[in-house]
């Protein structure tokens, strides 16, 4: 008889974090919080596709873009077609409101989003090949009223799980003509330096991408770069300043920093990023900005919108540098069912569903285990009641009701039992 073959465990990919219990509740506490803050501001949840046609990202997000040109998970599928998975959010939430046709209505149209995005980049502590955000896009209005929201609205995130430790900087990339006339200024002070290659092609194509570049001899070099807000129009530098104030009124605080550049081409504009100088390299927890043009860039009307991506990897890693441990109460069972025999465990399976069913939190102990075992389980689920039936109680028509927190145990009618802990629950 020949030996069975033994197939080694297989790993995660490469860049790719598992958040499992006991840590999973910590993710789940962040990405509904940030969630919750959006509902709060009028914003209504969007799927999104896990993969879109390559063009979208390469024509929404800018070719120029290390995203684009190097971090895609980019593949052809059996139909011959160049499909990616989804590196941002914001081109996609884009195609979808013009492809449903949401921005003929009622203005601006505010969606927010959640899920894992995918960036080909090398691992490390926050940075990862499956990110994990909270998006939002306040699409259809170009009013610095909305700007300032959105901004708050992501100050407010962080803040609502407890982070405090961070900073939020600031600036304007301003529109398409003081754009021409910055960009013209940048490329002369650019093509007068000593750069590669490739970051002279950079210059060429987009010059802002130069200035994003974190090499330290390359930052050096444009330290003494020209400043897009010394070139910003009248209309675009009074945007600034009312964002500005009505930050200020909401007393949000921020640090306008002029050499703020975000990582994707759309950005004009209100320009934000939250950075947590606690993360080391990987300092950036969220960030967005104003993107004027890129509906019409996708085919749709020529709106503005505003929007914002935040970390929840890179979020987590931000608690635990400041010592916050969320509560878990997400998954916290209310009930938790011991059955001692085969005729009570089938009576405990129909009990457990039917408190289910009325809304109670209720797991119960499976296989062989005694008392003892069966009542450390109702520890570890963090039960309230634990419900405890045997021979003796199924022929008496009772249960035990043990309150696990007051340390106290009564027998009530088994008929009752679901009546009696909606009772008790709601009182607590």
């Amino acid at each position: 008889m020949s030996e069975k073959k033994k197939f080694q465990p297989l790993s995660a990919p490469k860049g790719v974090p598992d958040y499992v219990p006991p840590a999973s509740p910590q993710f789940e506490a962040v990405r509904d919080a940030f969630t919750r803050q959006a509902h709060l501001a009028g914003f209504q949840h969007i799927e999104l596709p896990i993969f879109e046609d390559t063009a979208l990202f390469a024509r929404g997000v800018g070719e120029s873009t290390d995203v684009v040109s190097k971090e895609m998970y980019t593949f052809q599928d059996r139909g011959d077609r160049s499909v990616t998975l989804r590196p941002e959010g914001t081109a996609g939430v884009m195609r979808a409101v013009i492809e449903h046709n949401l921005d003929r209505g009622q203005l601006p149209v505010k969606l927010n989003y959640s899920g894992p995005f995918f960036r080909y980049e090398r691992p490390q502590a926050g940075r990862y090949r499956q990110l994990q955000q909270v998006g939002v896009e306040a699409i259809g209005v170009d009013d610095p009223a909305l700007d300032a929201e959105v901004v708050a609205l992501a100050d407010r995130c962080f803040r609502s799980v407890g982070l405090s430790g961070f900073r939020l900087e600031l600036t304007s990339l301003g529109d398409r003509d003081c754009r021409a006339v910055y960009r013209t200024k940048l490329q002369e002070f650019l093509f007068d330096l000593p750069l590669d290659e490739e970051t002279r092609k950079r210059a060429e194509i987009n010059p802002l991408r130069v200035l994003d570049d974190k090499r330290p001899e390359i930052q050096e070099m444009t330290a003494e770069a020209p400043l897009m807000l010394d070139y910003l129009n009248d209309t675009c530098r009074e945007h600034f300043e009312i964002v500005t104030g009505l930050l200020d009124d909401m007393n949000v605080s921020y640090t306008v920093n002029p050499r703020l550049v975000r990582g994707l081409d759309y950005y004009t504009k209100t320009c934000f990023e939250f950075v947590h100088d606690g993360l080391g390299a990987q300092s950036g927890i969220g960030g967005g900005g104003r993107y004027d043009g890129l509906m019409s860039q996708l085919g749709g009307q020529d709106l503005s919108g505003i929007g914002f991506g935040l970390g929840i990897d890179r979020t987590l890693l931000a608690l635990e540098v400041e010592g916050i441990e969320l509560p878990d109460i997400s998954r916290r069972v209310d009930v938790y069912g011991v059955a001692l025999g085969d005729a009570a465990k089938r009576r405990m399976v129909e009990v457990i569903n039917q408190l289910r069913i009325n809304g109670i939190r209720a797991d119960m102990a499976y296989g062989d285990r005694g008392l003892k075992g069966a009542m450390k389980g109702a520890d570890r689920a963090q039960a309230r009641f634990a419900l405890v039936l045997g021979d003796q109680e199924l022929a008496d028509g009772t249960i035990a009701l043990r309150n696990l927190s007051e340390h106290a145990q009564s027998q009530i009618p088994l008929v009752d039992v679901v009546e009696y802990l909606n009772r008790a629950l709601s009182t607590r």
